[in-house]
């Protein structure tokens, strides 16, 4: 039977996340390794700090901050102000889940463009991110509410499924509001020294306007938002 430590230099090696890592050592009889904070711990303070700083600094533009299953738990003003200029956010129970917000047809999804392209991109990103590209219990279960949304392609459950073409270096994402197109591109920022679960599992998507129109319309949306 392989020593705690040779599984913690395997996992290393393979650069297996944290909560994976601790699952690993608890199937072969031994304790987690690696803490679990909550968001709102004391020793997150420094982390918070600093990820509050980010999304402020990113106004105007909308900015996240994200576990590893989508669900948001930080964002900035222009964030709230973006999506409540399409929908109802106030409506939505928290924690508010990204992809659901951009699936349901009570949401996000009546105002993106390139709908098919969108969602495949989204999904295909959630098999990309996963370990092994193989999905944990609740991320798979998170696809699944996904793929139950009236209109999304079944065959989204497995990554051979997806298109081969080309990939782009990030997902585009265009939006209609009022007969005016919107154009954007997300980037996603991760901590780069993680020592708790929470630390390396969090993700700050933040949005930019992918043409000189889509910045110019979004300054005069969130204005009105």
């Amino acid at each position: 039977m392989a020593s705690r430590q040779a599984l913690l230099n395997l996992a290393e090696a393979l650069d297996v996340p944290f909560r994976d890592r601790n699952e690993l050592l608890v199937a072969a009889g031994f304790a987690p390794f690696y803490k679990e904070d909550a968001w709102n711990a004391e020793e997150m303070g420094s982390v918070m700090h600093a990820l509050d700083r980010i999304l402020r600094h990113h106004d105007p533009f909308p900015a996240i901050v994200m576990d590893r299953y989508w669900n948001v738990f930080m964002r900035n003003d222009a964030a709230i102000r973006f999506f409540n200029a399409f929908i109802d956010l106030d409506a939505r129970p928290e924690p508010r889940n990204l992809l659901h917000l951009m699936f349901d047809p009570a949401g996000m999804r009546p105002f993106i463009i390139n709908w098919k392209d969108t969602s495949q991109a989204l999904i295909q990103r959630i098999h990309r991110e996963a370990v092994g590209h193989t999905l944990d219990q609740r991320t798979q279960e998170l696809l699944t509410s996904l793929l139950a949304y009236p209109d999304v392609d079944l065959g989204f459950r497995t990554p051979e499924a997806f298109d081969p073409g080309p990939t782009l270096p990030m997902i585009p994402l265009s939006f209609e509001k009022d007969g005016q197109v919107l154009r954007y591109f997300s980037m996603i920022t991760t901590v780069g020294t993680p020592q708790t679960i929470a630390t390396q599992e969090l993700r700050i998507e933040s949005m930019f306007p992918a043409d000189d129109v889509t910045e110019a319309a979004h300054g005069q949306l969130i204005r009105q938002a």
